[in-house]
């Protein structure tokens, strides 16, 4: 998986690629801590969370608005992410019809305390441009983030 931040106005994007829904999602996250801090230190506590989505798209970016949320509340940097993506099962499969519907993550990430980083404000995803597709054998996002 990679990413790479690419400048876009007064905001900041990430652009990904990885192998799977899972590890782009976490490409993506990685993103996201890198627009904010230059350098990440080792130093931080994981912790864990889930997010649930009607789409696979907005599964994204509730996962980031999520980090962002995490960072405002646990005074930390969001780091080192690791998640699951589930997507919908196939009508019928589910006992619980609400769960059949939903995409859903569970992950982690480290979180760095923001007092051992030089971190720029990320204020908020958008849904401006984004773009979350198979390509060939793999997956693309492209995110833009207010800064």
């Amino acid at each position: 998986m990679t990413y790479e931040l690419r400048e876009h106005t007064a905001d900041v994007a990430v652009e990904a690629t990885a192998d799977t829904l899972s590890a782009l999602f976490a490409a993506v996250a990685d993103g996201l801590a890198a627009a904010s801090a230059e350098s990440v230190p080792a130093a931080g506590e994981r912790f864990d969370l889930e997010v649930a989505a009607e789409s696979r798209e907005a599964l994204l970016f509730d996962y980031l608005d999520r980090l962002i949320y995490e960072r405002d509340v646990r005074l930390v940097l969001p780091a080192d992410h690791r998640c699951t993506v589930v997507e919908p099962e196939p009508v019928g499969a589910s006992d619980d019809a609400a769960d059949a519907d939903e995409w859903r993550l569970t992950g982690s990430a480290r979180g760095v305390p923001l007092d051992a980083v030089s971190a720029r404000e990320v204020k908020a995803v958008t849904y401006s441009e984004m773009a979350l597709e198979r390509r060939g054998d793999g997956w693309y996002a492209y995110v833009v983030f207010d800064v």
